[in-house]
C-alpha cells in the first residue's frame, strides 16, 4: 500500500516545470529563476490545499538561500 504524499507530488511537478522552462541544454541543470519557481510553487501549493502556508514559506526561504548562491537560479538538486 502506498500513501499519497502531497509534497512529493508537488516537488515532482516542480521538477517537470524546471525541465520544461529551463534555457539550459538537454541534460543540463534545468535552472529557472527563483521568481518563476516561487510563483509556480505558491500556485500549485494553493491548489493542492494540503501543504500549510508555514511549510510553503519555510520551503521557499530554503530554496531562495540556495538560489542566491547560484545567481538567483533554482536547480533541481536544490529540492
Amino acid at each position: 500500500i502506498s500513501c499519497w504524499n502531497p509534497l512529493q507530488s508537488l516537488l515532482s511537478s516542480m521538477k517537470q516545470a524546471c525541465e520544461i522552462l529551463t534555457r539550459d541544454p538537454e541534460g543540463g541543470a534545468a535552472r529557472i529563476p527563483f521568481k518563476t519557481f516561487s510563483f509556480l510553487y505558491l500556485y500549485l501549493a494553493s491548489i493542492d490545499g494540503e501543504i500549510s502556508e508555514t511549510e510553503t514559506e519555510s520551503f521557499l526561504q530554503e530554496i531562495k538561500a540556495k538560489a542566491d548562491k547560484h545567481s538567483g537560479m533554482v536547480l533541481i538538486r536544490h529540492f
